[in-house]
């Protein structure tokens, strides 16, 4: 990991409005209404998707004391095969993969559909924001190498 760039530490001009996205994401989810574990399954579910530890760790951590549960962290991966979602929930995690996978996948008018049967614009508007935001973190982690280290049991 020595060879690699910390891209936030080597650009942080770029760094810091990457990071204003998100704080605004945030405060705009708290306008409409959307809550902060909803935030942060969509974060965990890209991080999942892109395979970054750094974020994942991040957003595990602010999931649980958002007030989320280990249980449903831990059955996130296989969620359409649970019912610990609320609609709400599997829409936004419907939307947060379509983001995630689009180069792989094109959303279908049916993905279209099913997501807006449940979620505002204002919504559907804000978690694919936080898709596409999220999706940037983890790449500038991934390519940054940013370390998950160890914490003592209070942390």
């Amino acid at each position: 990991m020595a060879d690699r760039i910390f891209l936030d530490k080597q650009t942080p001009s770029a760094f810091k409005a990457l990071s204003a996205t998100a704080t605004e994401i945030r405060s705009r989810a708290r306008e409409i209404g959307l809550d902060r574990v909803l935030l942060e399954l969509v974060n965990i579910r890209a991080s999942q998707l892109n395979g970054c530890a750094f974020c994942l760790d991040r957003h595990t951590r602010l999931a649980l004391e958002a007030g989320d549960t280990p249980e449903r962290l831990g059955v996130l991966p296989a969620w359409r095969e649970t019912e610990l979602f609320t609609d709400k929930e599997q829409a936004a995690l419907e939307l947060a993969e379509a983001v995630t996978l689009v180069a792989a996948q094109r959303p279908g008018q049916d993905t279209s559909d099913q997501v807006r049967a449940v979620l505002s614009d204002d919504e559907v508007s804000v978690i694919t924001w936080a898709a596409i935001t999220i999706n940037a973190f983890n790449r500038v982690s991934i390519l940054s190498g940013h370390p998950v280290r160890r914490r003592s049991a209070n942390s």
